[in-house]
């Protein structure tokens, strides 16, 4: 399913971004700071997570919210860690040239099965795929 242009820009520009997961440490919610979007994929660029990669590699459920002011958008889907291959690559090299002072020890590769509106407008709630 292609990702909607609105949400791929507001999640490229959020002031914030935060991702929650569940598993052996209970819930966890962290700031997520480097996202790429590309196709019908969200790719989160993980330099510390530790609580946040258990967690996933027990449940791949995943909310991922991202809000500038009073609006935004949530994400709710399925989460894969990933350590190699094309992907793993591709962006190891684009943080290389944006961070040079990071080191990426993987990606989450969200694939994002629901998208509802968060704010404080009247709309808020609704499903926008």
């Amino acid at each position: 399913m292609k990702i909607p242009r609105q949400v791929c820009e507001a999640l490229r520009e959020a002031e914030h971004k935060a991702l929650a997961t569940h598993g052996k440490h209970g819930i966890n919610v962290v700031p997520v700071s480097t996202i790429f979007v590309e196709n019908e994929a969200i790719f989160l660029v993980d330099y510390f997570f530790k609580k946040t990669t258990d967690n996933i590699k027990e449940r791949s459920d995943i909310a991922l919210v991202c809000w500038s002011g009073t609006e935004g958008y949530q994400i709710k889907g399925k989460c894969e860690y990933i350590t190699d291959g094309k992907n793993f690559s591709d962006i190891n090299k684009r943080i290389s040239q944006i961070h040079p002072d990071r080191t990426v020890s993987g990606i989450l590769r969200i694939i994002p099965e629901h998208v509802y509106t968060v704010g404080a407008n009247p709309q808020s709630g609704a499903c926008v795929f």
